[in-house]
């Protein structure tokens, strides 16, 4: 959202974003860069942990989203809309494209709405640091080393963390962790959640961050041959951007829809399976999963993924689809 701000920025528009808690400080550091962009906080809805079994996750987020917003749909069908921005490509998601612009997607046989594709439009780091973990990529092989990041929310138990440690360290593959444990705690002690000796076994293969590292720039390295990820849109626009295969690890909300899309439609991931609904994912389904990812013998995924970078790519250009649309829309709105 903030990158398709900054478009709009550049082009001389004043831009207001809606956001709901929490403040991020990045948030603060775009206000700072960026006058011309503003943000407002959304109040947030209070929803019990248990109030969504993990079973059949998707029907059931639907219905909390019906009955909490129980005028949703009356002021959705009250709003009169001239089109949507999506940030993705033509290539991207053709047949649903297809089904919008075919007016399957519309209730009560109402005339579809243009849908803009001005994507993929992927985050200009906006935080210093992470060179260190640049110049560690630096040192390792072409398409070696298989990179772990659940988001900015994406925060996992301590056993799960223990889990992925022996994983890792069963694989006998290169990593990259990006490591953050549902604690208060900052700065957390790697040699006290981790599985005793993890850190030094695999010292001259894995390195292991404490909460960040500068994603875009990781996954378009020449040394990361993979990407476990929690489905997050960013990410895959980012890993997809970057040539990467992914293994689809989803977390909440809709990574899970992105999680079908991505296994089943694209085909550019692998899924998680063993565990993922039961709160704990094993060791041996992420050993698995990573040796799979990074097999040679990849049945076709990463030929299918640099497809999917050129075409992503060559819709940015100038002249791209993306970018032609984008130009579009921007003279439209100053008519």
């Amino acid at each position: 959202m903030v990158e398709l701000g900054k478009l709009f920025v550049h082009h001389g528009f004043n831009v207001t974003i809606l956001l709901i808690p929490p403040p991020h400080p990045f948030i603060a550091s775009v206000s700072a860069s960026n006058p011309s962009i503003t943000f407002r906080h959304l109040p947030m809805i209070d929803l019990s942990p248990d109030s969504v079994p993990s079973e059949y996750h998707e029907p059931y987020q639907l219905e909390l989203i019906r009955l909490h917003t129980l005028n949703l749909a009356h002021a959705l069908r009250s709003i009169i809309t001239e089109g949507i921005i999506l940030n993705s490509d033509e290539s991207l998601e053709p047949r649903s494209l297809k089904a919008i612009s075919d007016g399957l997607c519309m209730p009560n046989a109402a005339p579809p709405v243009p849908v803009h594709c001005i994507g993929p439009l992927i985050m200009s780091e906006g935080r210093g640091g992470g060179d260190d973990c640049l110049k560690w990529l630096d040192a390792q092989p072409e398409k070696s080393v298989v990179f772990l990041c659940f988001g900015s929310l994406g925060l996992l138990s301590a056993e799960q963390l223990r889990e992925i440690a022996v994983g890792l360290d069963r694989s006998g593959h290169r990593f990259l962790w990006v490591n953050r444990l549902v604690s208060a705690t900052p700065e957390p002690d790697l040699d006290t959640l981790l599985p005793p000796g993890f850190l030094e076994r695999t010292k001259d293969r894995g390195l292991v961050l404490k909460s960040w590292a500068p994603q875009a720039a990781v996954l378009s390295h020449g040394s990361v041959g993979g990407f476990v990820t929690h489905c997050g849109w960013n990410s895959v626009l980012e890993a997809v951007c970057g040539g990467v295969p992914m293994v689809a690890w989803p977390l909440y909300a809709e990574q899970r829809l992105n999680r079908v899309f991505l296994v089943e439609e694209l085909k550019l991931a692998i899924p998680i399976d063993d565990g993922l609904d039961k709160g704990v994912v094993s060791a041996a389904e992420v050993e698995r999963r990573v040796r799979e990812l990074m097999s040679d013998d990849d049945d076709g995924l990463r030929e299918r993924v640099l497809r999917a970078k050129y075409e992503s790519v060559k819709a940015m250009r100038e002249g791209g689809s993306s970018d032609s649309v984008l130009i579009e829309l921007v003279n439209a709105w100053k008519k």
